[in-house]
C-alpha cells in the first residue's frame, strides 16, 4: 500500500501496466523500491527523449510483486472508461475551455506585470542617467569658473532627449508578421483520466494475478521461465535491492544497492529455470567479460521450482599470472 494505506491502482492496457498519478509514482519509488520507466514526452522540451514524464511503465515482474504483496490492484483501463453521455461531454469540454482561458489570463497578467516592471526599470535608468549628466556638467562648470576660463559647458540632456536616446522596445522589435502575431501560451491539461465523471473502475479491478488472468487482461507469468524471473525478482527485492531492466547489459535485471538515482548497479542478473540447467562455456566467458567491461559482476540466478528456492552464482573476470 501507499503511505496513505491505499492500494495503488495499476492501469492495464494491451497487457502493459501504467501508473499515471504523480503521488503513486513517488510512493512506488520511495516506499516500495519500484522504479519502472517513465515513457511520457514533455512538449516543447528540446531533449524530450532524455527527460520523460508520466505515465510510468512497469516491468511484468514489478507488477506481479506489487499485486502478490497486496500493495496494488490491477485495473482494466479500457473497460473503466465508460461511454459518456452528451451532457457529460459538453460539461467536460466547457470546463476544459474555462481552465485554458484561466491559464491564459494568468499568463497575460504575468506578462503585463513583467512589461510594467521593465518599463519602470527603464524610467529609473533614465533618471539615474540624467543625474549623472547633471553632476558631470556641474563639476565641469565649477572647474571652469575656478580656473577663470570662459568655457561653454553643455547643458545636461533633458528628459525628452534622454528618452529619445534610448530606443523603445517597439523600435527594437523587427517589423515582421511573426512579431505582430498573437502570443502563444502553454496550457496545462491533466494527463490522467481517472477523475472524469464517466471513469468507473468498479467491476474491472482485480486484487490477484489469478483473477486478472482469468479475466483475460493479464497473462504474466505464463510459463516456468517467467515464473522463475518473478521469484528471482522478488527474492532480490526482499533483500533490499532496487531492480531495473538488464537487457542493455546482457541480462534480465540490473541490481542496485539503493536508489538508481544515487547508486550504480553492482550486478547484472540472468535467470535460469533450474539450478542444474546447462550453461555453455562461451556464455560464462561472455557474461564475465561483459560484466567486467561495465564494472559489474554477473549474477546467475537459478530457480528451483520444487524447493521454491533461489541459488546465486557470480561471475567476475580475474587477472591471470
Amino acid at each position: 500500500m501507499s503511505s496513505s494505506g491505499r492500494k495503488i491502482p495499476l492501469r492495464v492496457s494491451n497487457n502493459k501496466v501504467y501508473v499515471w498519478d504523480i503521488d503513486d509514482i513517488a510512493a512506488l519509488r520511495a516506499d516500495h523500491h519500484i522504479c519502472g520507466v517513465l515513457t511520457g514526452t514533455l512538449p516543447h522540451l528540446s531533449q524530450q527523449n532524455v527527460f520523460l514524464g508520466p505515465p510510468l511503465l512497469l516491468m511484468p515482474e514489478e507488477v506481479v510483486l506489487l499485486v502478490d504483496k497486496q500493495l496494488a490492484v490491477l485495473v482494466d483501463d479500457p473497460a473503466a472508461h465508460r461511454t459518456p453521455s452528451l451532457d457529460a461531454l459538453k460539461a467536460w469540454n466547457t470546463e476544459r475551455a474555462a481552465a485554458a482561458q484561466h491559464q491564459i489570463a494568468l499568463a497575460e497578467t504575468k506578462e503585463a506585470s513583467e512589461k510594467a516592471a521593465t518599463l519602470s526599470m527603464s524610467e529609473e535608468a533614465l533618471r539615474k542617467r540624467r543625474e549623472r549628466e547633471e553632476r558631470r556638467a556641474a563639476a565641469a562648470r565649477a572647474k571652469a569658473l575656478a580656473e577663470g576660463e570662459d568655457v561653454a559647458v553643455p547643458e545636461p540632456a533633458g528628459p525628452a532627449s534622454a528618452a529619445a536616446a534610448v530606443p523603445s522596445a517597439a523600435d527594437q522589435r523587427p517589423d515582421t508578421p511573426s512579431a505582430q502575431a498573437t502570443p502563444a501560451y502553454t496550457v496545462t491539461l491533466p494527463g490522467s483520466s481517472s477523475a472524469l465523471s464517466w471513469y468507473d473502475s468498479e467491476g474491472c479491478t482485480y486484487e490477484t494475478i489469478a483473477d486478472a488472468q482469468a479475466a483475460g487482461i493479464w497473462t504474466y507469468p505464463a510459463d516456468l521461465h517467467e515464473r522463475a524471473k518473478c521469484r528471482v525478482f522478488r527474492d532480490l527485492w526482499e533483500k533490499g535491492n532496487f531492480m531495473g531492466g538488464g537487457i542493455r547489459f546482457g541480462g534480465d535485471f540490473l541490481v542496485y544497492p539503493g536508489d538508481p538515482m544515487r547508486y550504480h548497479s553492482h550486478f547484472v542478473a540472468s535467470v535460469v529455470d533450474s539450478p542444474v540447467s546447462t550453461i555453455k562455456p562461451m556464455e560464462i566467458v561472455a557474461h564475465g567479460r561483459l560484466g567486467t567491461a561495465t564494472k559489474k559482476a554477473h549474477l546467475i540466478c537459478g530457480w528451483d521450482d520444487e524447493k521454491q528456492e533461489v541459488s546465486y552464482f557470480s561471475i567476475e573476470w580475474a587477472g591471470f599470472g
